[in-house]
């Protein structure tokens, strides 16, 4: 999920365990056709500590950006999506396979970005908020609340 537009960027699925291999074949798969991003958000699953993922994310020039363990609004848009995803789709559709799993969440994911819209985002879509200019993240710095269980950026 890009978290200035919100749009989804990808899905990946996977019918069994996912290892570090598979992981960074996922990654690609979610993310091909598209920029890299600059920046990476994770959270601390044993996974992202895999050697291939780091070096995979260090080739592509990505700085990974942690989450603050056990703490889910670290990741505030990304928690959001993932209950949005559970609530409007997967609790109420069967899928049979891999392939059926993932043909709907292409579906989903274009009635997300092009029709469904935000209230957070003024009733926009997030293609329609896409046209902006992002935010240059190098003219911020991050200013820590709670005693650093949040940081947030703030104008330099």
């Amino acid at each position: 999920m890009d978290q200035y537009t919100r749009r989804i960027i990808g899905f990946a699925v996977h019918a069994r365990n996912v290892d570090g291999p598979t992981l960074c074949r996922m990654f690609s798969q979610a993310t091909s056709g598209q920029d890299w991003p600059k920046y990476l958000s994770s959270d601390n699953d044993p996974l992202f500590q895999y050697h291939r993922w780091k070096a995979n994310l260090r080739v592509l020039d990505i700085e990974e950006i942690k989450s603050v363990p056990h703490a889910p609004m670290s990741h505030p848009f990304v928690e959001r999506l993932i209950g949005s995803v559970r609530r409007e789709l997967l609790d109420q559709t069967l899928f049979w396979t891999a392939t059926d799993l993932e043909n709907k969440l292409q579906e989903y994911q274009f009635y997300y970005n092009e029709s469904r819209t935000h209230s957070g985002r003024d009733g926009g879509t997030p293609v329609d908020l896409g046209a902006g200019k992002a935010v240059d993240i190098n003219n911020y710095r991050w200013k820590k609340h709670c005693r650093g269980l949040f940081e947030l950026p703030i104008v330099t």
